[in-house]
């Protein structure tokens, strides 16, 4: 039996985790963690009815439970701190939330190395997501110039998403050399073209903010008189990323360092 403990409880997909997690045979939720409904069940919390775990405000607090493996579904601004947390701690990590850069996981891997276990981070646990990534990837072998665009709901804090910025660095680390005018030899407004992500050959990102979106990302592809666009498009429910949250949380005790993608388990 593998024991969790679940940071961000109460958030979208946290909330569809406390059930999945209730309803496998070889999973059992050991701690949660949600500051706004701390010190309430986390199964009547996430409307799943009682559980028996109480949630703490905190993630030291609930790590004072012992379990095997941490998922974190919370903030881009608390993520890596709770990551490097659980680590040194001795627990195993899976990482749902985005907003983290290379830079950022440069340090995890260093400190789940040190800490001999493993973390699983993936910008979009989602089946047919890791799917757009697989195909965008094959597609860069032989069509050179791709630009990705993400899109999601007018609140979402980090831009770009967690699905976009690893399918950046991903597809910047195996492109061919583009085509398109460099950004800095450029006139105008050069922000227009959006973000570099990547080495090293930087994949141009953008990011589109806006009310009845709610996660998409696209790989457009252009060669002379041809396009190719390989999107991927989320619905309202979390339920297409519980199961790939899950696979990677059975996997966790196994592995050792960093892995980037639910390709990689799959």
């Amino acid at each position: 039996m593998i024991r969790i403990t679940l940071a961000g409880a109460t958030g979208w997909v946290g909330r569809a985790l406390v059930a999945a997690i209730a309803a496998a045979p070889d999973l059992t939720l050991a701690a949660a963690v949600s500051r706004a409904a701390a010190g309430r069940d986390a199964g009547e919390a996430a409307g799943t009815g009682p559980c028996g775990v109480t949630i703490s405000a905190t993630l030291a607090e609930a790590l004072a439970v012992p379990s095997d493996v941490v998922i974190d579904y919370t903030k881009p601004h608390v993520v890596k701190g709770h990551v490097l947390e659980a680590l040194a701690a001795g627990r195993s990590v899976v990482v749902g939330t985005s907003g983290l850069g290379a830079d950022d996981y440069a340090e995890i891997a260093a400190a789940a190395t040190l800490a001999d276990r493993g973390v699983i981070a993936a910008g979009n646990f989602s089946i047919t997501a890791t799917l757009l990534k697989r195909f965008a990837l094959e597609a860069a072998r032989y069509v050179p110039d791709v630009e990705v665009i993400d899109y999601a709901h007018a609140g979402k804090p980090d831009t770009p998403s967690g699905t976009g910025r690893e399918l950046g660095e991903m597809l910047a680390a195996v492109r061919l050399q583009g085509t398109s005018k460099a950004v800095e030899d450029l006139s105008g407004i050069r922000e227009t073209r959006g973000g570099a992500v990547g080495t090293p050959r930087p994949v141009q990102v953008h990011s589109v903010r806006m009310p009845s979106f709610v996660l998409s990302c696209e790989a457009i592809f252009g060669a002379p008189d041809e396009r190719l666009v390989i999107r991927h498009d989320a619905g309202s429910s979390a339920a297409p990323y519980v199961g790939g949250t899950l696979l990677a949380a059975r996997k966790a005790p196994d592995v050792k360092g960093l892995v980037r993608g639910l390709d990689t388990l799959l």
